[in-house]
């Protein structure tokens, strides 16, 4: 045994397949709200997009776990929301579980993170952390930004799902998928100044993990 770093091109494979690990979570994150628009605006029913909406999440969860063997936090929860919620709203016939998700998680992520700066922590460093090393100061101001952005569309969610009408709400929630990516590349400039030398330059995670 060595403690001596292999040689760069030994460790190229790893890198290349993490890299397509972090695209792949990516997809299949996004997929669930993407199938979920594209069956309500095909079939007008959103009952039939809910059904579409909880069997996408089960899938994200079981392919999310296929890819890396393991689910990460953010995706386990969003994904394990939607399916409750989803499922509530197949119950019930009603489609206020399915819009009143989006608040309630990114309420809950929002009370999350600014709770935990305000009790000397930085929860994003939990969900982050092994990734990207930054300073505590620059983890707790980041942190503190993604649960800003997390409040917004809590806010802007229920705006929105109490004064429009259905086919509004899904354009608005299929709207947050850009709006987060622009989000989490806007912290990128932040993250490289803080992060340690040595380490590689990873896009943040954009604060929407599925619907």
């Amino acid at each position: 045994m060595t403690d001596t770093p292999p040689p760069a091109r030994a460790r190229a494979p790893e890198t290349g397949h993490k890299k397509q690990a972090a695209w792949v979570r990516t997809a299949v994150d996004y997929g669930a709200p993407i199938a979920f628009a594209v069956a309500f605006f095909t079939t007008k029913n959103f009952q039939t997009a809910t059904w579409v909406l909880v069997a996408a999440s089960a899938l994200a969860l079981a392919l999310g776990y296929l890819v890396e063997r393991r689910v990460a936090l953010l995706p386990l929860f969003s994904g394990v929301m939607a399916l409750i919620f989803g499922v509530l709203g197949l119950v019930f016939h009603s489609d206020v579980f399915v819009k009143v998700k989006v608040t309630v998680v990114n309420a809950a992520l929002a009370a999350f993170m600014i709770g935990g700066v305000l009790t000397g922590r930085a929860p994003l460093k939990a969900l982050m952390g092994e990734a990207v090393h930054l300073p505590d100061a620059a983890w707790r101001t980041l942190t503190l930004r993604y649960g800003g952005y997390f409040a917004f569309a809590a806010v802007a969610n229920e705006i929105v799902r109490m004064t429009q009408s259905t086919d509004m709400w899904v354009k608005f929630r299929i709207g947050l998928l850009p709006l987060a990516l622009l989000f989490s590349l806007s912290q990128a400039p932040f993250m490289m100044k803080h992060m340690a030398k040595g380490d590689e330059a990873a896009p943040p995670e954009p604060p929407d993990a599925g619907f």
